[in-house]
């Protein structure tokens, strides 16, 4: 098995160039296309056996978690402290929505965005419907899920990197931490403490994971990344959007160019959906779980942490009645807003975001 881990882990030295890691791995003095199938069959043998997934969703794994390193300019968001002894081979993975912090990074990210007139309303409310609806329903179909990416790549789109990576940062500092659960920080901060390396892995805008990871002190973030271009966004995916299976394929990359063995590795989530990120790891864990996964994981065993109050796990339960209630509510604020820029807008008042201090245990 660590044969296979360090065969895996050479991709990294051709940059995250998996058809030249492919080929690199090849031995002479076969021809070029001759090199090229013995190196995509063992590299496909190891990964089948490492990972349980085939080579072409390796790859997607391999160009998102490469994608996330070009994003942050780095492999690692934060060194490990060499002051502690380091787990080389454990890392614990984090999902953020629900079990990092309450609620959806996407909804904050877009409302942070709104305000700073970096999206419209026209380009927000799909978004934030779709959210709603899983949100109520529990559930989500392929179809919404590739309307939603190609929607999310149309309203980037020529938009400046620097200003959505800095937006980020300032939406994670004004909202995001103090919606975060004190508990799963904790969480994470012991595993550090023991030389273990702490990733961030959600479906949302890698630089929200990033700009949080950097803020914590966590060692990376992945997540899903759109393709740069002379400082603008092209529109373009890098690698798929890191969303149920997504996960799993971004987290055997990360572990090939680690040299991670997964048994040893630990992963959190609220959600059902996440069951391939779950089992792929020695510890899954269950935070804030939705119904689907709390029955799962009690007929797994494993382990189970509610950080939620009695009061909001009931007011959870309450939200299929009041959730297309809640969106149009937010549909109206929204249009009220944009309708006093449209016919106001040399009185418009921004909106003034706190910034409360946030302790981390």
């Amino acid at each position: 098995m660590s044969d296979q881990r360090e065969l895996l882990a050479q991709w990294s030295q051709s940059q995250g160039n998996l058809r030249r890691f492919l080929e690199d791995r090849a031995l002479p003095p076969l021809d070029d296309a001759a090199q090229r199938a013995a190196g995509r069959a063992a590299a496909a043998a190891a990964v089948e056996e490492t990972f349980g997934i085939d080579i072409d969703d390796f790859a997607l794994g391999v160009d998102s978690v490469g994608g996330a390193f070009e994003t942050a300019g780095r492999h690692k968001i934060t060194p490990p402290d060499p002051e502690v002894p380091q787990d080389t081979e454990a890392a614990a993975f984090f999902d953020v929505d629900n079990t990092l912090i309450q609620g959806s990074s996407l909804i904050l990210l877009a409302q942070g965005l709104f305000r700073k007139r970096f999206i419209s309303l026209s380009e927000l409310a799909p978004a934030l419907w779709k959210q709603f609806r899983y949100r109520v329903s529990g559930s989500e179909n392929a179809g919404d899920i590739a309307e939603g990416r190609e929607q999310a790549l149309a309203v980037v789109k020529g938009k400046s990197v620097a200003e959505l990576k800095a937006a980020c940062r300032e939406i994670v500092d004004s909202r995001m931490l103090q919606k975060s659960y004190a508990d799963t920080i904790e969480l994470a901060s012991m595993h550090l403490a023991a030389g273990q390396q702490v990733w961030l892995v959600s479906a949302t805008p890698v630089q929200i994971g990033q700009a949080l990871a950097e803020t914590l002190g966590f060692t990376g973030a992945l997540g899903t990344v759109a393709e740069e271009d002379d400082g603008k966004f092209t529109g373009r995916l890098v690698g798929d959007i890191l969303h149920g299976p997504g996960k799993k394929h971004a987290v055997a990359a990360l572990a090939a160019l680690q040299q991670l063995d997964l048994s040893q590795c630990t992963a959190y989530s609220d959600s059902i959906n996440d069951l391939p990120m779950l089992e792929m790891v020695g510890s899954p864990v269950a935070i804030n779980p939705d119904r689907a996964l709390r029955k799962h994981a009690k007929a797994q065993g494993w382990e189970i942490r509610d950080y939620r109050s009695v009061r909001r796990v009931v007011r959870l339960s309450t939200l299929p009645a009041l959730g297309v209630a809640g969106a149009f509510s937010l549909w109206r604020l929204l249009s009220k807003r944009q309708g006093r820029t449209h016919h106001g807008a040399g009185s418009h008042r921004s909106h003034r975001l706190g910034h409360p201090e946030h302790r981390a245990p």
